[in-house]
């Protein structure tokens, strides 16, 4: 049965591929850009590929945007949109913490108390929040963003157990290292605002790190399940060697020396 199906962050990466295969597969979904040029060419993509998509503009720090988002009902909301910016935590800007919170986790916190209650009065609905790799693990250079990342798996666990009694599912799902081509952009956002004369710690070089990323379809393929299907894991993590990675990491934290 086709399903209502809102999606953040649908202008490019992941966001853009689970739009267009949910909607070649007859769902209604409505995919949110940043800015009006990303949303004519999001149209021109999905027109394109032969699928109706309905494309919105939606920057998640617009109070007025938020508000026409929120004013839709579908069965699934998929929180998707964010920002990486890297940084050493005694370097990065405040104002870029601030931004990368306002984003990833405020601007999506206002629209779920916009449409959720709307699924609880009806006892039916999903949440997708998407996570990250960085929600489970530190990446050194990236603390800004993956603490965004730790306040969603907070969220989403808390959300979790408190709707599903009223018929609301919670699921997140976790990329770790893809090309999308968002990692090489927060590799590169400390380069408007660092000074190596006078940064406290010395940024490293990004480059080896983002020299072989996988392939993002891997990742389109598993949030598509993830939003289409009833019966799925409460969290989704690819490529499938850095699950294995990710609980290593929690195990390590309990072992390791100060």
């Amino acid at each position: 049965m086709p399903q209502k199906i809102l999606i953040t962050g649908a202008s490019s990466g992941f966001g853009r591929g689970a739009a267009l295969e949910l909607a070649r597969r007859g769902d209604e979904v409505v995919a949110a850009a940043e800015t009006w040029p990303q949303v004519r060419s999001l149209r021109a993509d999905a027109a394109a590929a032969g699928v109706e998509l309905e494309v919105i503009k939606l920057n998640l720090l617009d109070e007025i945007d938020i508000a026409h988002a929120g004013s839709f009902d579908p069965d699934v909301l998929v929180l998707n949109a964010g920002v990486m910016e890297g940084g050493s935590i005694v370097d990065i800007p405040l104002q870029r913490v601030r931004e990368s919170f306002d984003i990833n986790v405020f601007g999506h916190l206002r629209l779920v108390q916009a449409i959720v209650p709307k699924m609880v009065a009806r006892k039916s609905g999903k949440v997708v929040w998407t996570s990250s790799m960085g929600g489970i693990l530190v990446v050194p250079f990236l603390g800004a963003y993956c603490a965004t990342k730790h306040a969603i798996e907070a969220i989403a666990g808390s959300m979790k157990a408190e709707l599903e009694p009223h018929g609301v599912k919670v699921a997140t799902v976790n990329p770790g290292v893809f090309g999308t081509g968002f990692n090489d952009t927060g590799a590169e956002s400390y380069v408007q605002w660092y000074n190596p004369d006078t940064a406290v710690v010395p940024m490293p070089d990004f480059s080896a790190s983002l020299a072989d990323q996988a392939d993002p379809q891997e990742m389109i393929d598993a949030m598509v399940e993830v939003i289409a299907t009833t019966e799925h894991l409460y969290r989704t993590m690819r490529p499938m060697e850095t699950v294995a990675a990710a609980k290593q990491w929690q195990e390590t934290e309990w072992a390791q020396n100060a």
